[in-house]
């Protein structure tokens, strides 16, 4: 299966344009036409998680975490990626866009505690993984600049297809020396009955149907545009970094045995109350602290996070806050296993494994 198959199948349910703005989320490293026989799941890219990637002949491994995050100044033979490019073997991250989807990260935590009503912790405003495209092509060429098009992947919108606008104008152009216009003339203000045509293009289609466009189309150089699509205000609530939401009452130490059983953890860091009942609770994966002060707001009694800084941790305490943490990347592993059963959903997706040496830096002794 080629390598933009499997990302398409990525973007349906952890599309890039749900990601936070800071975050390098998307295809780091490979071809797009490359063939995958075999991928290879892991929260970090480490030296570890690269030999057992090798030694199982993976060509794309998807990591969670993105291991190219600050720009690059130099790629050198001791570097990670540089040895994967060497070998052929792609990597792709999708962080923070698997944390923000339905059915993503912090759903997966806030399953996890149990929550039964939730919403976005903090609701974010995803870009939509649409393009719209607009092109401008002679009235006699749009069949065939369409039908090019829609073959490309453009035009899809629910069970529908070859979904398009179209309306009549006027385009004008002036050849200058160099030039062959299709139409009328080098040196001449030239007038065409063009028909507008727009579009939908899913973003992991985006490069193939430019190229169509280009080739279908008659000019020399054919006008368009490509704009990114927003989601309506309010649309996708669920959508956003973390959770909180309500749950049937529970009582804390059960809690704190169920988020060991459900992400298969020995050992939790824990502060403040560690009795009594609670109905409300937050989650956020990898690192809560920036989402505490929304947490305390919602009226959460429990926060399960990754990790919290110490004084972020007396506060909450000091509060009558739970803080549960589990380790910055036990809160995200277990998605893993949700992201293997959803990709392979796909026809045809090619065998997956998860890895068995991806493992959290830190370990209580």
């Amino acid at each position: 299966m080629q390598l933009k198959t499997i990302i398409a199948a990525l973007e349906k349910f952890a599309p890039t344009g749900f990601a936070e703005p800071w975050d390098n989320v998307g295809l780091l490293a490979g071809d797009l036409a490359q063939d995958v026989s075999k991928t290879m799941l892991t929260v970090d890219y480490t030296a570890a998680v690269a030999q057992e990637a090798k030694s199982n002949r993976c060509d794309l491994v998807i990591s969670y975490h993105p291991p190219i995050f600050h720009p690059l100044k130099r790629l050198t033979a001791d570097s990670l990626v540089f040895d994967a490019i060497r070998r052929g073997v792609a990597i792709y991250s999708p962080h923070t866009a698997l944390d923000a989807t339905d059915r993503g990260t912090n759903d997966m935590l806030a399953e996890a505690i149990g929550l039964t009503e939730r919403t976005a912790l903090r609701p974010g405003t995803p870009q939509n993984s649409n393009y719209k495209l607009v092109a401008f092509v002679p009235a006699e060429h749009v069949q065939q600049v369409s039908a090019a098009i829609f073959a490309a992947g453009a035009g899809q919108i629910g069970r529908y297809s070859s979904c398009s606008f179209r309306s009549e104008g006027t385009g004008t152009f002036f050849g200058h020396e160099g030039t062959n216009p299709t139409i009328g003339r080098t040196g001449q203000l030239e007038t065409v009955n063009e028909i507008r045509l727009e579009t939908i293009v899913p973003s992991d289609r985006a490069a193939d149907v430019i190229a169509a466009l280009r080739k279908s189309h008659p000019y020399e150089e054919p006008a368009f545009d490509l704009n990114v699509l927003a989601y309506p205000p309010g649309q996708n609530l669920s959508l956003g970094t973390g959770r909180i939401g309500r749950m049937p009452p529970a009582a804390r130490p059960a809690i704190f045995a169920r988020i060991k059983r459900e992400l298969e953890l020995e050992h939790l860091l824990i502060a403040g109350p560690t009795e009594g009942s609670i109905t409300t609770a937050a989650v956020c994966a990898g690192s809560g602290g920036q989402m505490l002060d929304d947490a305390l707001r919602g009226g959460a009694q429990l926060y399960l996070s990754g990790e919290i800084r110490h004084h972020d941790a007396l506060r909450a305490a000091a509060a009558g806050m739970t803080i549960v943490c589990t380790l910055h990347s036990n809160s995200e592993r277990a998605v893993l296993k949700r992201l293997k059963k959803r990709l392979e959903e796909t026809p045809g997706m090619p065998p997956i494994q998860i890895s068995a040496v991806d493992h959290d830096p830190f370990a209580v002794m």
